[in-house]
């Protein structure tokens, strides 16, 4: 099953609870951090375009880049979306015009990479398209998330629909399954059924700074999501900072 097709027009609906404010904000101030001047950002798996809005809002030039078209429909459609440039592409082969000034990939859509190799493949992409001293920040899923999820059902029943969403991570290889079924409801009474399959990879904070660093690029930070400080053991979520320093 294809990821992000039917899903697609419903998912802001079901990711509400998404604080896409609080992060936006997070990287508006990453940026002041680390000196990011009001340049061009491109959003690398932007989705519905919730944090790549967010920041054309706060005034940056954006592109934003993810490999479904579907969910790319839906962030241009949104009212908000005038000005953005949208490309329907890979992640792990994404093309740019020129160089940004920072590329952001946030949402765990670097947990979608299945190993080494990719993540590898991404960072090198990143630091090919930075502006000299350009930030590439992202955040990832840490391998303590998905063993709390473990083997595990979650269902929520709205008036408009329903979802079932089953989780099953394997220790032994870090990578988690979602299996997604979604019940939307018709005028008439009837109801339109969308199953999905999603596959993400828990990355050790060894692999991420390795592979950085064998990018060329060199890693400034290691945030937790939640608390913008030095990472817990029981971090479900972290940023990662990273900067161009060949060009």
């Amino acid at each position: 099953m294809e990821a992000y097709t039917g899903f697609a027009s419903v998912y802001d609906r079901y990711m509400d609870n998404v604080p896409y404010d609080t992060w936006a904000e997070n990287i508006k101030t990453l940026f002041n951090k680390f000196n990011m001047p009001m340049e061009i950002v491109c959003d690398l798996g932007c989705g519905t375009g919730q944090i790549t809005r967010r920041l054309k809002a706060a005034g940056y030039d954006m592109i934003g880049i993810d490999v479904s078209y579907d969910m790319l429909m839906e962030a241009m459609a949104a009212e908000d979306s005038e000005g953005i440039l949208y490309l329907c592409q890979d992640m792990r082969e994404f093309e740019l015009y020129g160089t940004v000034g920072a590329v952001v990939s946030l949402c765990d859509s670097m947990n979608y990479l299945r190993n080494y190799e990719e993540l590898l493949t991404v960072c090198k992409l990143a630091n090919n398209y930075l502006d000299p001293k350009g930030l590439f920040i992202f955040d990832v899923k840490t391998e303590h998330f998905y063993q709390q999820l473990g083997t595990s059902t979650i269902a929520e029943n709205r008036e408009e629909g329903s979802f079932i969403w089953e989780n099953d991570y394997d220790s032994s290889t870090r990578d988690n399954a979602y299996y997604l079924t979604i019940y939307e409801e018709n005028e008439d009474g009837t109801f339109d059924r969308y199953e999905e399959e999603h596959l993400q990879h828990a990355f050790t904070i060894e692999e991420i700074k390795a592979a950085i660093k064998e990018s060329g690029l060199e890693l400034l930070d290691i945030l937790d999501v939640a608390t913008m400080s030095a990472p817990a053991e029981d971090s479900d979520r972290l940023y990662f900072i990273a900067r161009e320093v060949t060009k």
